[in-house]
């Protein structure tokens, strides 16, 4: 086992501070990262405020790693000494399920381990996140970082970026898709960048106008204000797919009656419970409303390569570790564009 420094938290909506704990002795097919950068999830907020009421204390969150492998077990033949690598939201899952053999390990039937707050499949022990100096992942769950693909931007991809990747993969987002995405925040302005770099024609669908320049700038097409009663009558069939990015309990009748025939409407925000949904919304156009969750492995992959190859990156704001509290604050208030990323060489100095 090996000692390592992370930020962690003892009990709910208590302060991150420095913390010491033990990673595991790598297994024959484990792979040993240094971490350089780590983004900052509102879900780690979440669970170091046990808003799920599922955290298991301590909690040292963080699953958005970009890093360099330091050791690699005997069994392993994708990574060496060296490599520039990636690790996202789950670091396990059983891979025996029908889920797992279809590269959808986030649905194994037996449940994945997440990449923190979870539990080992073999010994039990807790699992600890990013926010720390290093980690130790089975080779299957680690990625490859591409060539021309900048670490200081990529870890928001392993989360924000494939949560909205996937349903664009699954719903067949390509040239000529018309694409709306609802809500401009960190999957909002990750689905505004990657389905405009795919080719759709993407609009932003707001309730402030002061979003609208930032829209643009992001690569989007067009910009329709929800709170306009005129505006979004006009928009009445106009959209294939909408991608809807609300992180809380909402009404989504009003986007429901913006799709066409067949359209589909896809929640990757709110995983709570909705306000009641008018049953002939859906019937009219034989609309639908799916969920989406994170990708699997080749389909993350994907994205990586993707990424890399049309230049597509998340706008961050670099921090260091001991402001991680003061970045949850500011993440409470809405007041970051639009992810922070831990530049993990600052907890040296923790």
């Amino acid at each position: 086992m090996t000692t390592c420094i992370g930020y962690g938290a003892h009990e709910a909506h208590a302060q991150l501070k420095p913390l010491s704990f033990e990673r595991r002795a790598l297994r024959d097919d484990d792979v040993a990262v240094e971490i350089a950068y780590c983004g900052v999830c509102h879900s780690d907020m979440h669970y170091v405020h046990n808003d799920w009421n599922s955290t298991r204390f301590p909690c040292i969150p963080g699953h958005e790693i970009v890093g360099e492998v330091t050791a690699v077990g005997p069994a392993v033949t994708r990574y060496r000494v060296g490599d520039k690598v990636a690790v996202g939201c789950l670091v396990d899952s059983c891979q025996q399920c029908a889920a797992c053999e279809a590269h959808e390990e986030p649905h194994c039937s037996h449940g994945m381990t997440t990449t923190y707050n979870g539990l080992d499949r073999i010994s039990g022990a807790v699992t600890y996140g990013g926010y720390s100096q290093h980690i130790v992942v089975r080779e299957k769950f680690v990625l490859r970082l591409p060539e021309g693909l900048d670490p200081r931007f990529a870890g928001p991809l392993l989360c924000a970026g494939i949560t909205v990747w996937t349903p664009m993969r699954e719903h067949g987002v390509k040239a000529g898709t018309r694409l709306a995405v609802v809500g401009l925040g960190g999957l909002g302005h990750m689905a505004v960048k990657l389905a405009v770099a795919l080719g759709a024609e993407v609009t932003v669908i707001t309730t402030s106008p002061g979003k609208a320049d930032d829209a643009r700038a992001l690569g989007a097409h067009h910009v329709l204000l929800s709170s306009d009663p005129q505006a979004m009558k006009g928009a009445a069939s106009a959209f294939d797919v909408i991608l809807d990015t609300i992180p809380r309990s909402h009404n989504v009748n009003p986007y429901l009656m913006l799709l066409g025939r067949h359209g589909k409407l896809v929640l990757v925000g709110a995983l709570e419970p909705l306000e009641p949904i008018h049953g002939a919304l859906l019937a009219v156009n034989n609309r639908s409303i799916a969920g989406s969750l994170i990708g699997g492995l080749a389909q993350t992959q994907e994205l990586l390569d993707f990424c890399a190859e049309h230049q597509v990156l998340p706008v961050c704001e670099m921090i260091d570790i001991q402001d991680i509290n003061t970045a949850f604050e500011r993440m409470e208030r809405n007041d970051v564009k639009y992810r922070f990323v831990i530049d993990m060489a600052s907890l040296k100095g923790a």
